[in-house]
């Protein structure tokens, strides 16, 4: 008998001590409660870092390249010079046609001196014409001789006609090699490479003195006011998501919570993914950036005023069903919830009372079921 009471004893001092220290743990729940408050509705995507625009800047025509000396990750300003391609002879008939220019003006000039001799022998032989003239009319010469000085005067003045004809025409001359030069400079600025806009160079695509081919790329320039995020969203969260609103982009390489603004909605969506681009662009762009770079944007699409507010570790999934687990009078049953937000903290809901205790579900307790017992921190 006195062995059977020890053993009794013993069981006792052990169930007691696993009722103790393991079930009334196990069954031992942290709890919170709602509380009534403002929550931002907002929607989430991916995306890589892109731009409006990328500048590819290259050559219209072929050859060698001089005085390349960018390179990628440069900041430069509009009408920086980029590269100089060899622009073989155009320098020297450029200059060949300046010189022609003086030449003919040289002539020209030496015309007018001949055409001034020639407009004073006109003056000479049309007074001789005019006083032989009134002598023919009296009958005092011959009308041969007459005919002698109006050849005389009709000649002097095809000289001065001819030279003022030649004058014409070598300023003609000098009109045509100056549209010509200035085609011959205008395709000489086109082998000076500039940039069309102030921006980053963010690719380049061949080394100094290369040969290239004509409308070759040489460079990407991309400048900071184009650069947004390419976010690819849901369509069907994306409904409510218009030009304007607030955003939130964060990048894979940075911890840094960047601000910007919805900036464009593309028109098409993606028909395989069933996705909508929208690209965000930043308030203030990172210096440097990094194109293609992956980034998680959070667009801000409303506020839910006064709205029940459940916090997020007390959520819980059960029968593949959203909600949370209540207790009263220490019995536990699962609530299911339709969530109308999420933020950081916090879930938004109408299908709770302020006046519900939830538990904080741990995975080193118990695993809850309805009508289960608990016990409270």
């Amino acid at each position: 008998m006195k062995k059977y009471l020890i053993y009794g004893i013993l069981i006792a001092i052990l169930g007691f001590g696993f009722y103790n220290k393991i079930y009334i743990p196990k069954h031992t729940f942290k709890t919170t409660i709602a509380t009534v408050g403002n929550i931002n509705l907002k929607v989430n995507g991916i995306g890589n870092v892109g731009a409006k625009e990328i500048y590819k800047i290259g050559s219209v025509y072929g050859g060698k390249v001089l005085s390349f000396i960018v390179n990628e990750g440069d900041f430069i300003k509009k009408g920086t010079t980029i590269a100089q391609i060899d622009s073989i002879d155009l320098s020297d008939k450029i200059a060949e046609q300046i010189v022609s220019i003086e030449k003919i003006r040289s002539d020209i000039k030496a015309l007018k001196l001949d055409k001034k001799g020639a407009n004073t022998t006109f003056h000479y032989q049309d007074e001789i014409f005019k006083k032989n003239q009134k002598l023919y009319k009296k009958g005092a010469i011959s009308e041969l001789d007459f005919k002698k000085y109006k050849t005389n005067k009709d000649v002097a003045n095809l000289q001065v006609r001819s030279l003022s004809s030649k004058i014409d025409s070598l300023y003609i001359q000098i009109k045509q090699i100056k549209i010509n030069t200035k085609g011959l400079k205008e395709k000489l600025a086109r082998y000076t490479i500039i940039s069309p806009v102030d921006g980053y160079i963010t690719k380049k695509y061949i080394s100094n003195f290369a040969i290239i081919n004509p409308n070759q790329t040489l460079i990407d320039i991309v400048n900071p006011k184009d650069v947004w995020i390419e976010t690819h969203i849901d369509t069907r969260i994306s409904g409510d998501v218009k030009v304007g609103d607030i955003a939130t982009i964060n990048l894979r390489s940075s911890n840094i919570k960047y601000n910007g603004k919805v900036k464009n909605i593309k028109p098409i969506n993606n028909s395989v993914t069933n996705e909508r681009e929208i690209d965000i662009s930043f308030d203030n762009l990172p210096i440097p950036f990094y194109l293609e770079e992956q980034a998680i944007v959070d667009i801000h699409i409303k506020q839910l005023k006064d709205i029940f507010k459940v916090p997020n570790k007390a959520l819980a999934i059960y029968d593949e069903v959203n909600g949370v687990w209540t207790v009263k009078n220490n019995i536990v049953n699962f609530k299911p919830l339709k969530i109308l937000a999420y933020d950081t903290k916090y879930a938004a809901t109408k299908d709770i009372k302020i006046t519900d205790i939830f538990i904080i579900p741990n995975p080193k307790k118990k695993t809850l079921t309805n009508g289960m017992k608990i016990y409270n921190d």
